[in-house]
């Protein structure tokens, strides 16, 4: 299935030789001052050869990026790239795809084009990066937003990035990288999860000499007892897409109180790199529901780190990952940390790996000493449709309270129930399309908690596509 074609924006020339030493601009932040006097030494000249670029490629944003901007440049000075000997984060997931190529970065300007269609009135736009428009009565760009309760939130929650630990250089590439921010800001009481805020992200390649990198960014701020409802879509322009590096963040506060539902579609080119990380802050009676379907992408991997701040909050997430070409990577980090009490959460993920494709899950809930009555649950299921697939999963739960209800599993198969097949056969249902059937609706349970028929609609007809191709994938590898 095919994206609508847009025109891409003009790109600027591949990297060059790098030079000697990392030139950050100097920030008006500040902290900047002391930041230099504490850099440490230069350590990696790939990281810091993409950082200048980045930083280069920015020449005006908000002055409320700079906290950000500036302890993400300080610590991308000392951030080695990883490799799987080297990280154990990345212990089952091969990047080298994203050193392939030079990377090459977006010009400066907007590309004048038309959004592509919405279903929602509230709609945004990125172009490889750019904003190129942000419509609904809730949502403006950073830069644009007035002196007031939306601008004072913003701030804090960008200042407050700067100090996040849990990060890795694709969070820091994105900080130095952003050109802009679209800010998601829903005052107290407000409820508007009836008319859902869709973020569309299209991306393009520059030719086939280079890998276009666009570091879209964006806030969602739910305020005290309000509702809002989020869906990112994440999609390569034209009929084939091309070769590009989406490398996006998502930071999501949540009030005491609030409710976000968040919806993230990734059907990217099959040549695409899609590195992507969504933050997550929970305060007290809180409730985020997070439903995932990423299918495209030959290199795809997702951070999802979500931070409990006060007691009783609700965390639902699920995720479906699909490998259907051969050789394709998709990598799912989440972490859920649970620090007060009574919580519910559940996590369910779901992969499909057919011909080579490569699956990986590392989910870890940590219950601290003070999360007690916690009720946490964890799950995942694997299909694996061909011998030459590859699934490597950890769910794991780390639980220091004593007072607690968590479960764990995973199920990892190489086929689907015979007493499930046997059921339609019985019926003179033949296996080819009992087969079809089962897998469809092994994904379908996850796209048909995405709350919005037309998104739900659209994701579940390219499942059906791509399962249908996949398995002339899963021949071709058997032959090869």
């Amino acid at each position: 299935m095919s994206s609508p074609p847009l025109c891409a924006a003009s790109c600027s020339t591949a990297l060059r030789a790098p030079p000697p030493l990392l030139r950050f601009r100097r920030s008006t932040a500040p902290a900047s001052a002391s930041l230099a006097r504490a850099a440490p030494a230069v350590s990696d000249d790939l990281v810091l050869r993409i950082a200048e670029q980045l930083e280069d490629s920015v020449t005006s944003s908000s002055p409320l990026l700079d906290p950000l901007r500036s302890a993400s440049a300080l610590s991308l000075l000392s951030t080695p790239w990883p490799t799987r000997r080297s990280s154990e984060a990345f212990r089952f997931t091969d990047i080298s795809y994203l050193r392939s190529f030079p990377i090459s970065l977006p010009a400066s300007r907007a590309p004048d084009l038309a959004p592509p269609a919405s279903p929602s009135p509230s709609h945004v736009l990125f172009s490889d990066g750019i904003l190129v428009s942000a419509s609904g009565a809730h949502v403006s760009a950073l830069a644009d937003l007035p002196p007031g309760r939306a601008r004072d939130r913003a701030a804090a929650a960008l200042a407050a990035s700067a100090e996040f630990t849990h990060k890795d250089l694709f969070y820091d590439f994105n900080a130095v990288g952003a050109r802009d921010v679209v800010v998601v800001h829903v005052p107290e009481g407000v409820k508007v999860t009836d008319d859902p805020v869709h973020i569309m992200f299209t991306y393009t390649n520059c030719g086939a000499e280079s890998m276009l990198m666009s570091n879209p960014r964006i806030l969602v701020v739910a305020e005290k007892e309000a509702e809002v409802a989020i869906v990112e879509e994440h999609f390569g322009a034209g009929e084939d897409g091309g070769c590009y590096w989406a490398n996006p963040v998502a930071e999501i506060i949540v009030d005491a109180g609030a409710r976000v539902v968040h919806s993230y579609v990734q059907r990217q080119s099959f040549a695409a790199a899609h590195t992507k990380w969504t933050v997550v802050q929970q305060d007290s009676s809180s409730k985020y529901e997070f439903v995932e379907v990423s299918t495209g992408a030959k290199l795809n991997r997702h951070n999802l780190h979500i931070q409990q701040l006060g007691p009783e909050t609700e965390t639902e997430l699920s995720t479906l990952h699909l490998t259907s070409q051969n050789k394709q990577i998709h990598d799912l980090h989440s972490k859920l940390i649970l620090d007060h009490p009574r919580t519910f959460s559940r996590q369910l993920h779901k992969c499909i790996a057919c011909g080579t494709g490569n699956s990986i899950f590392d989910g870890n809930i940590k219950v601290n000493r003070y999360a007690q009555q916690t009720d946490a649950g964890q799950e995942t299921k694997c299909l694996v449709l061909s011998p030459k697939a590859l699934v490597n999963v950890k769910p794991n739960l780390q639980i220091i309270a004593d007072d607690v209800k968590c479960t764990h599993g995973a199920a990892i198969s190489g086929e689907l129930d015979p007493n499930e097949l046997f059921y339609f056969q019985a019926r003179g249902i033949n296996a080819k399309t009992a087969t079809d059937a089962l897998l469809y609706f092994f994904g379908a349970h996850v796209i048909k908690r995405i709350p919005f028929k037309p998104i739900n609609e659209k994701a579940l007809a390219q499942f059906k596509e791509l399962l249908a191709s996949s398995r002339q994938t899963t021949d071709e590898a058997l032959l090869s």
